[in-house]
């Protein structure tokens, strides 16, 4: 335990504290398995907050990169770079959208997001400048900068960062009537998981996005998906909401894109949407950059080549199900779709916490969320044999 010990105290030295990380040091992973400094090795159950669909260093994915690095890394948007067109192109293509703005990080892109629902409402509906509203979910998380943190209702990502950007709405996750009365003539969009997975995987009422879907296009507002975490396959299906078949107007994209090997976000939509911006109205120094864009294709075509969405559901229909044969004391509820599947814990037998840590000795490394909830998220790539390891010890350590 030395080393593990050695460097968990440089980082806790050198670090500010705002994560508290179980107590491993990972040196290097393939596939759903990762290997910490000792040589113990774990399998990978929260797969980086879902940006490890694909697996560690999947082989296509990695050589996308080398083949890059080896030409050119980064050009800035002040010039043309050979592979961001092909990308977007694919990535348009796939999701049916007409234009894509790339960025490199989740709340990059929910903050890309806002800012063109913003542009839209005054230029195409015609709010008065400065008065568009967005609705926005409870128990939401979009990400951490200063006007995402704005519209949390998780008193923990607020203190001491205020004061707050305006111009957001709070309504009830999943309820289609609160959403209904928020909406004014004001009102430029919804924002909302289709699941939400910080949050503990909260999965709304079935009907809530079609409803949404329907209201938004009633009242002529945008609706907007943060699929960061749920989409590229997660769910069991390429995007959550096509359970409803519930397109949005704008479709957010994180994580995953990036094949776990480099940060890419991108915002989708239609020409009228994507079309309010002009040359210096918003950028990003990396956005688009050669190497990202060359890893965003090659984590594309992993996905479709191997199916991973449709790996998904089968798997994610086979763990829920040797969960619930359980019949843990322990557990209140299960939750999820696909791979995402939360596994909240009674208050009355404390947090999820020390259910994590016993299951990291047991060699599976998950995350508590919302102290009560651990949440279960492999990379798709795992196989059923794998899966049956793993479940060995949830039973073991979840078992009566």
């Amino acid at each position: 335990m030395a080393r593990t010990e050695e460097l968990i105290r440089e980082v806790e030295t050198y670090s500010a504290r705002n994560y508290n990380p179980l107590p491993v040091v990972i040196e290097r992973g393939e596939g759903v398995w990762v290997y910490d400094v000792e040589g113990r090795r774990y399998l990978d159950m929260l797969s980086a907050y879902s940006a490890l669909n694909q697996g560690h260093r999947h082989p296509k994915i990695i050589q996308a990169l080398l083949d890059q690095a080896s030409k050119v890394t980064l050009t800035s948007r002040a010039f043309h770079n050979e592979t961001m067109g092909p990308f977007l192109r694919q990535l348009c293509e796939l999701t049916g959208y007409g234009k894509a703005l790339p960025m490199n990080t989740g709340a990059e892109a929910v903050e890309t997001a806002i800012k063109a629902a913003r542009k839209w409402g005054l230029i195409r509906k015609g709010v008065p400048e400065n008065q568009g509203e967005i609705i926005v979910c409870e128990n939401n998380f979009h990400g951490r900068t200063v006007t995402i943190v704005s519209f949390s209702s998780e008193e923990q990502y607020r203190y001491g960062f205020g004061p707050f950007t305006p111009g957001f709405v709070l309504v009830p996750f999943g309820d289609a009537a609160a959403l209904e009365q928020a909406i004014t003539p004001n009102t430029i969009a919804v924002l909302a998981e289709p699941i939400q997975g910080e949050g503990g995987v909260l999965v709304p009422p079935q009907g809530y996005l079609a409803a949404m879907r329907e209201l938004t296009k009633k009242h002529n507002v945008l609706m907007m998906l943060d699929e960061i975490q749920t989409g590229l396959g997660r769910t069991g299906r390429l995007f959550a909401y096509e359970y409803e078949e519930a397109k949005p107007d704008v479709l957010i994209l994180g994580k995953a894109l990036g094949g776990g090997v480099y940060p890419v976000s991108a915002v989708l939509a239609s020409e009228e949407v994507l079309g309010v911006f002009g040359p210096g109205d918003h950028g990003s120094t990396f956005g688009g950059n050669p190497l990202g864009a060359a890893v965003a294709k090659a984590a594309l075509e992993v996905l479709l080549e191997e199916d991973l969405p449709a790996r998904a559901q089968e798997l994610g229909s086979y763990f829920k199900g040797r969960l619930h044969a359980l019949d843990s004391p322990y557990i209140r509820e299960i939750r999820g779709k696909g791979l995402l599947i939360g596994v909240e814990i009674k208050p009355e037998y404390g947090s999820a916490r020390p259910f994590c840590e016993r299951l990291m000795r047991e060699g599976l490394l998950c995350k508590e969320t919302h102290d009560q909830t651990i949440r279960f998220a492999p990379p798709l790539v795992i196989t059923k044999e794998e899966l049956d390891w793993a479940l060995e010890r949830i039973e073991g350590v979840l078992g009566a």
